[in-house]
């Protein structure tokens, strides 16, 4: 199994996210959690059958949340870069590697 990090970058993005759930809803903040989780697990599994973005990453959909969780599949390791919204600020998290 590959080493799994984020970039500091990642965990800001993870941090606000999850906080902005945990405001409105525990179930939601946990779903959210969990569906990060899921994302890592199945990138750890195959992170080639993911589409690639621009600057050499790759992104897995966060369903049903409106997030991408955006890596770079290295030889010994996982970079999460970012966890993203879909729809807000697209490629703000190029300069972070």
């Amino acid at each position: 199994m590959a080493r799994v990090e984020f970039l500091a970058g990642a965990n800001e993005d993870f941090d606000e996210s999850f906080d902005w759930y945990a405001k409105r809803s525990a179930a939601a903040a946990i779903g959210f959690a969990s569906a990060v989780d899921e994302a890592i697990e199945k990138i750890v599994a195959d992170p080639n059958r993911f589409p690639s973005a621009k600057s050499g990453c790759r992104y897995c959909n966060l369903h049903p949340y409106p997030f991408r969780l955006v890596f770079r599949a290295e030889s010994e390791r996982l970079v999460v870069v970012a966890i993203a919204h879909a729809k807000r600020r697209p490629h703000y998290w190029r300069g972070r590697f």
